[in-house]
């Protein structure tokens, strides 16, 4: 997965993890757990969220900076200011306003030690590891960034505001709706971190040649299914984003949506509107209906690829290294009713 499907900042707005099951039932189990418990890893996990409330001046925030380059670079987006000037006067402001505190100590509170999150990743790169041995898990820094961003992933590096996932209750949130404001809290941390590395084209191969609809919903769909396989025991809930009622009603009405689709002959459109409609940020997808939740292409995606591994058999690595859309959903044999 190329970034012209996936920025590598999260922002949550492509955030789509749909429930797995395939059976018309809202209670949730853990499937697919892989045997991982002997598997040893190295955590590098570096708790960084103390480190800028502390800076006192603006040397010491040039001197953390010149020590964390990607994070200055790319997760405080250094190129968006005109010159270093502006860039550290701008968030020294920023690092020295009381509210600074205040995120502090609800992070603290939030989460604690870390010592949950550590748990969460190092379990989870365990089973990545399960299914890829020459996997190599990548640092994580955990930091306050003044709600500036959420998560930034490279293949060595993951940084996380945790300021951005303190929940409905926190003080201060990211100015975003209500519908994806409600994925941000600490349940979500590990899962989206997982799902940008099953999104990356080093697990999910696709063919960036084909700019169909089916495209983009199997390799969202395909994502979905690793992360799913990767936090097996993690609420289908915790990973969509969608209400539990949303869920209930996407896998009831599952066959009237599959015929909207082929109806209006969405599948092989390259239409970015059509793209707009089924597959990107929105609140509702009306065409299908009021009642349907928005990003409904990715659900479908997720269902394909799901009904893939079962109909066929198929490893998640026979599922991951797949790049033809078409051949999977003609394999998946993919027919709700």
């Amino acid at each position: 997965m190329t970034s012209s499907r996936m920025k590598k900042t999260f922002l949550l707005l492509i955030a789509g993890l749909l429930i797995a099951g395939c059976s018309k039932q809202s209670s949730e189990s853990c499937e697919f757990i892989p045997d991982s418990g002997n598997i040893q890893i190295t955590l590098n996990f570096e708790a960084l969220e103390d480190s800028l409330p502390a800076i006192q001046t603006k040397n010491q925030l040039v001197s953390f900076f010149s020590r964390h380059p990607v994070m200055r670079d790319n997760f405080f987006n250094r190129q968006a200011y005109p010159n270093d000037s502006a860039f550290i006067n701008g968030l020294f402001d920023k690092f020295s306003h009381p509210a600074f505190d205040t995120l502090l100590i609800e992070t603290r509170k939030v989460f604690g030690d870390g010592d949950e999150l550590k748990n969460q990743f190092a379990t989870a790169f365990k089973n990545i590891k399960y299914y890829y041995p020459d996997f190599s898990p990548p640092k994580i820094q955990t930091v306050i960034s003044g709600l500036e961003t959420d998560v930034m992933i490279t293949d060595s590096l993951v940084i996380i505001g945790l300021d951005y996932f303190l929940g409905a209750d926190a003080k201060y949130k990211p100015n975003m709706y209500d519908y994806i404001l409600r994925r941000y809290h600490k349940d979500f941390v590990v899962p989206s971190v997982v799902l940008l590395i099953g999104i990356s084209e080093k697990f999910n191969k696709t063919n960036m040649e084909d700019k169909t609809v089916l495209a983009d919903m199997m390799a969202y769909g395909k994502a979905y299914t690793f992360t799913k396989r990767i936090m097996p025991c993690t609420p289908d809930s915790v990973l969509i984003g969608y209400t539990q009622k949303e869920i209930e009603g996407a896998i009831y009405n599952e066959a009237t949506i599959w015929k909207r689709m082929i109806d209006d002959q969405i599948l092989f459109s390259t239409s970015h509107m059509i793209k707009q409609r089924y597959i990107a940020e929105r609140p509702k997808t009306t065409e299908v209906s009021m009642q349907c939740p928005g990003r409904i292409g990715m659900w479908i995606g997720w269902r394909m690829a799901d009904k893939y591994l079962s109909e066929n058999k198929k490893s998640l690595n026979d599922l991951m290294n797949e790049a033809d859309a078409q051949k999977i959903f003609k394999m998946a044999k993919y027919r709700p009713n």
